[in-house]
Order: structure tokens, then C-alpha cells, then sequence
């Protein structure tokens, strides 16, 4: 019993530090760069290599193979030179993404693996026997315990990766493609339906219709806008004002224009929530003062 738990918990290990791999691709591939892999398709190749290893190796020494066993002990053995040799190059502190993001290049992480090649090589010696149906069930148990631990871990390492990959983006701007409606520059009429556009005011025509989920729930932050100064904000409906859809040339709901007093487009798009409209204010604003200047 002692040497099928043994089994379990050190294939779980090296399972677990291919999960964690596959969790984060980007940075595990990334942290090759530490030991002088360089280039994509290497990186990809060596990375893959690497978790096709360890889950082959996992579910072997779960299976009680004493040839995986020696073959892990010799993996995790070069793994530990491997670092050595990061060490003595100077790259202590570098990631090494062995288990995890966080994982970095030490003497610590060399210790680690000696230790685990340690108890790889003691595996085959460790009495074995045919587990009693109690056994197997409280060894199921114990395997499918730490299998949602395992997920667990996953789901929050991706959690992490998803959330730094949204504070990088940061929010998104709205999608302007010159070819959809009007182009920047030219003048429409639009100005004719907002009351309260000031000259030095932008107008803010939104271009919506009833079967707009999105443009719904838009309505408080439209509602907002409206009471900002100088920012004049109309909405325009794909069946009541269809003719004003088809002389724009709108793509389609739930698309934006802002305009200055004269009705010149400064920036219009395709947007989503309040911040990419917050976006085609924002560039209408820079250009609008880039064509004062031109005029000056």
C-alpha cells in the first residue's frame, strides 16, 4: 500500500507540473529563453517535449512500471544540471517556469529536484502488493482529492493569466474602419437633430435598433453622456431613422459618430461598452484639434 500511494503522489507531482505548463503556455515557453532555447517553433517543440514527458512519465509510474520510475529519477537529474548550469551563467533569479509562472532559477530549485529524482529512484524498491478493494476505494479518493486540487490550481493560474492579460490591454477602443460609414472629414447633416450643440460642443450620434441587446444595456450610460458638458448626444434608430442609416452607409448596431458643430466627422466606430464610446470622444477631441490647426 505504501509503494502504490508513493506511486500516486510523486506521478501526481510530475502530472501536475504538466497542468501548470499548460496553464501558461506563453510564460512557460517563454522561460525556455533561461536556458538558451531561443526561437518560436523551438520553443514550441521543446515545450510540448517536455509535457508529452512528464504526463507519459506520471501515468507509467502510476501504472507501477519500474523503468519510469529510473527514467524520472534521470529527468528530473537533468533538469536539476540544467539549472546548475543557468545558475553558474549567471541566471539565478530567471524563470524557469518548472512549476509555475513563479517558478525561478536557484539552488533551491536544483534541491528540489534531486529530491524528487531521490524518491524516484527509492520507488522501485518499495514493497508492493495487490490493493484490497478498501484500498483502491480510499486510493481513489486520494487521486480524485487531488485532482480537483490540481484544476483548482489550473483555474486560478489561468484566472491570473486572463486578468494580466486584461490589465496589459487595458479597455479596448472602438473598432473605426475607414470603409464603414461616413469618412473622417466630411460633413453630414446630423447636427440638424441634436439640440443644444454648442460650437464648441461635440455631437455624439449613436446608431442603434430595437433588437439590440447591447445598445440596452447601454441605455444608463447613454443617459449619462447626455448629461455631460458641451456633448450633445442623439440616438438614431435603425427602422425609424432608416434613411439616415442609408446615407451614412452604417454597418450596422451599435455604431457611434462624433461630430463637431458643423457636422464634420471627427471619429465614429463600432463599440461595445461605455468605454470604447468614451474612446470616440476622446479621438475626436484630438482631432478636432489637429484640423483647427491645419486651418489656422
Amino acid at each position: 500500500m505504501v509503494g502504490l500511494v508513493v506511486r500516486l503522489v510523486l506521478g501526481a507531482v510530475l502530472a501536475g507540473s504538466a497542468v501548470v505548463k499548460l496553464a501558461s503556455p506563453e510564460s512557460s515557453r517563454a522561460a525556455l529563453g533561461t536556458f538558451d532555447i531561443h526561437g518560436e517553433r523551438l520553443r514550441w517543440a521543446a515545450w510540448t517535449l517536455l509535457i508529452a514527458v512528464e504526463l507519459g512519465l506520471a501515468a507509467q509510474v502510476i501504472a507501477g512500471s519500474e523503468s519510469a520510475a529510473w527514467l524520472a529519477a534521470a529527468f528530473l537529474t537533468a533538469l536539476a544540471a540544467a539549472l546548475v548550469g543557468a545558475i553558474l551563467r549567471g541566471r539565478a533569479g530567471a524563470p524557469c517556469a518548472c512549476f509555475g509562472s513563479r517558478s525561478v532559477v536557484g539552488w533551491s530549485s536544483v534541491a528540489r529536484n534531486l529530491g524528487l529524482a531521490a524518491c524516484f529512484a527509492v520507488l522501485p524498491f518499495l514493497p508492493q502488493h495487490s490493493p484490497s478493494t478498501d484500498e483502491w476505494l480510499a486510493v481513489g479518493l486520494v487521486i480524485a482529492l487531488l485532482a480537483c486540487l490540481g484544476l483548482g490550481v489550473a483555474v486560478l493560474v489561468l484566472a491570473r493569466e486572463v486578468g494580466m492579460l486584461r490589465l496589459r490591454l487595458g479597455p479596448g477602443s472602438a473598432l473605426e474602419i475607414p470603409n464603414e460609414g461616413p469618412a473622417v472629414g466630411t460633413r453630414t447633416g446630423l447636427t440638424d437633430r441634436m439640440s443644444g450643440l454648442t460650437s464648441a460642443g461635440i455631437g455624439l450620434a449613436l446608431f442603434t435598433s430595437e433588437g439590440c441587446h447591447v445598445c440596452r444595456g447601454l441605455g444608463a450610460a447613454i443617459e449619462t453622456l447626455r448629461g455631460e458638458p458641451d456633448l450633445a448626444v442623439e440616438v438614431f434608430d435603425e427602422v425609424a431613422d432608416a434613411e439616415a442609416w442609408r446615407e451614412l452607409g452604417i454597418p450596422g448596431s451599435h455604431y457611434a459618430i462624433a461630430l463637431d458643430s458643423s457636422g464634420t466627422v471627427l471619429a465614429k466606430g463600432t463599440f461595445d461598452n461605455l468605454a470604447q464610446l468614451e474612446s470616440v470622444l476622446a479621438t475626436a477631441g484630438r482631432r478636432r484639434g489637429s484640423f483647427e490647426a491645419r486651418l489656422n
